[in-house]
């Protein structure tokens, strides 16, 4: 029975993602990264991860919140190189370079005129949940906590929602140093929103392609 429920080889091999897949979905998972962020940024929240800490300083110092990405990223881009294999890094600045482009580019394809805070906190931390889902699903990460949550996913099988979310508590921590209690009260929204839908979905098992 156990080897009637294990796919084959040959089998795996088909499931194997294509080069278009690969692309497509990175697309797709960097242009809902993007939509988040930009909810929450005209809500004026901010969120977990290297996003968040962008966005974050971004209140501080005298850089754009994409500028600051990509700069902060390159720690964690290093670190990927060295445990995650060069495909996995190569796709990942390809992801950070990306969102970096698509965010510049956004303000000139729409705009959004209003969005409740609390809509945004939700709505916002799903999209970018559901991005980051499909860069994972196709090996690949939007850098900074990312690379080691998936590390620490695949080498020692821990839960990669629930290891994003302690990282989030710590960032949304420190955020009360920038912006109000209430607003941090709704990016946390956000952080576990985002959370939420990596540790549902993206588990040992449940998904069989590569």
């Amino acid at each position: 029975m156990a080897a009637m429920s294990r796919p084959s080889a040959d089998a795996s091999a088909a499931l194997r993602h294509s080069l278009f897949e690969d692309a497509y979905a990175l697309v797709i998972g960097c242009s809902l990264i993007v939509l988040g962020l930009a909810c929450l940024h005209r809500a004026g929240l901010v969120t977990g991860g290297v996003a968040g800490v962008a966005l974050l300083l971004s209140y501080i110092l005298p850089l754009s919140a994409g500028t600051l990405f990509t700069l902060i990223n390159i720690p964690f881009l290093i670190f990927a190189s060295r445990t995650m294999g060069w495909a996995f890094t190569v796709k990942t600045f390809l992801v950070s370079s990306s969102i970096t482009l698509f965010a510049l580019l956004f303000p000139h394809i729409m705009t959004l005129g209003f969005i409740a805070p609390l809509w945004a906190a939700f709505f916002g931390g799903t999209v970018i949940g559901m991005g980051i889902l499909s860069l994972a699903r196709h090996q690949a990460g939007v850098g900074g906590t990312g690379v080691v949550t998936l590390w620490l996913y695949k080498h020692r099988g821990w839960n990669v929602g629930k290891v994003q979310l302690a990282i989030d508590c710590f960032i949304l921590t420190m955020s009360t140093l920038a912006i109000d209690l209430p607003h941090v009260g709704l990016s946390a929204i956000s952080a576990v929103a985002i959370s939420g839908v990596v540790a549902t979905f993206h588990r040992p098992g449940r998904y069989t392609g590569y």
